[in-house]
């Protein structure tokens, strides 16, 4: 499947890599392959999510950082790699 990375989840990849936070680098691929394979079941514990965020999907980066995704026409889109909570807090949540 083709990756689409938001600049969002872009920009949260990058910031792990500049922190040197190989074991976050690490799951988010390991996730990334899953999706690829598995795209609403598997590693991370993936969980579909609601009202703004419908059509979404979350799996477990850590207990306080999600990976954001949807995939659709054989593309996995992915919208935030950090700060599950600042999706919500985006969507008023």
């Amino acid at each position: 499947m083709i990756k689409a990375w938001s600049d969002d989840a872009w920009n949260d990849y990058v910031y792990w890599y500049e922190q040197g936070n190989k074991s976050n680098i690490k799951k988010i691929n390991k996730l990334i392959k899953e999706i690829d394979r598995t795209p609403f079941t598997g590693i991370g514990k993936p969980e579909p999510l609601k009202h703004d965020l419908s059509g979404k999907w979350s799996r477990r980066i850590t207990d306080e950082h999600r990976l954001i995704y949807k995939v659709e026409n054989e593309t996995i889109y992915l919208y935030s790699a950090k700060d599950y909570f600042r999706m919500l807090r985006n969507t008023g949540r």
